[in-house]
């Protein structure tokens, strides 16, 4: 639990905060009156500890705000938080999307403190939802649920010629073991559209795994494969090959999957089979272990 000690806004971006005493954040937006409201880092947070140590080492006092963050807080080190992690202040809810920041050129923090401390020990978040914050408020860290996202890939279901039995069946499995399921999506075949999803996805909803389901067979329309190695960064390939190998103590057919897993960013991406039936068994099967390579990938464990 944290204590919030200062909250504090300026009129003008890099420029030296004022305490406060209390403000009041907006939903999606950041504190109100604040410069930064409305802009990619709408609250930044930083640790008072990390201030006070500061303070201890230089000869003159440098008081809350001066770095530029709108809410010093003791009882975290908020760099060692990961991304996506949520805190709860009264009615507050904030998640952080950004952790250290480059220092632009002619910084005014730097001029008035000598240093500035905020790009590598301050963190920002976007404000879930809204409400005031005052000094003296608790704030808390929200358990985190695991997030993922849902792809349908089928030229049939997306025409409108059969219903997408897999798709909400994934989704109503992945809710029963716990995650929060932010989207689901049904698409063509078509490789450019499947990529461009992916893409967006995982760079701006950012949910822990991205599943498919359809499109790895051999069809000359099946193109999830492909499109999920465009998007992807880093291979995966153990995921794959590990529900392949589940998939054919089932069925030999199994064999026949062309299915690809890749890391973008922070999001997992992994190619389910298209059949109800065997969506089902291969996300129940990858589960018990993907919730620790989550952990990982998000800096919240060691691998």
């Amino acid at each position: 639990m944290g204590i919030v000690k200062a909250v504090c806004i300026s009129p003008e971006k890099g420029t030296v905060k004022k305490n406060v005493g209390k403000a009041k954040l907006i939903e999606n937006f950041g504190v109100e009156n604040d410069a930064h409201a409305g802009s990619g880092r709408q609250v930044s947070l930083l640790s008072y500890e990390i201030e006070e140590a500061f303070n201890n080492k230089v000869d003159i006092e440098i008081g809350p705000g001066v770095f530029g963050e709108n809410l010093l807080v003791s009882g975290f080190d908020f760099k060692k938080c990961a991304i996506g992690t949520r805190f709860s202040c009264g009615d507050v809810i904030l998640e952080i999307t950004q952790i250290g920041k480059t220092c632009h050129e002619g910084c005014n923090i730097r001029q008035v403190a000598g240093d500035c401390i905020m790009p590598r020990e301050g963190v920002f978040a976007k404000v879930v939802r809204g409400g005031e914050i005052a000094v003296g408020d608790e704030m808390k860290v929200i358990p985190r649920k695991h997030t993922a996202a849902v792809i349908t890939a089928s030229d049939r279901c997306y025409a409108g010629v059969r219903d997408d039995v897999s798709g909400p069946l994934l989704k109503n499995t992945l809710v029963e073991n716990g995650y929060d399921v932010i989207s689901y999506d049904l698409l063509s075949d078509d490789e450019n559209v499947i990529y461009e999803k992916l893409k967006d996805i995982a760079d701006n909803e950012c949910p822990d795994v991205i599943f498919t389901t359809g499109g790895t067979g051999f069809s000359v329309r099946d193109s999830v494969p492909e499109a999920t190695i465009r998007v992807g960064e880093r291979n995966v390939p153990g995921i794959s090959q590990a529900i392949r190998n589940y998939s054919l103590e089932i069925t030999p057919k199994a064999m026949l999957s062309r299915a690809e897993s890749v890391i973008r960013k922070r999001t997992i991406i992994i190619n389910l089979p298209g059949s109800p039936k065997a969506v089902k068994e291969c996300v129940e099967f990858v589960l018990p272990a993907l919730g620790h390579g989550i952990d990982i990938l998000r800096g919240e464990v060691d691998g």
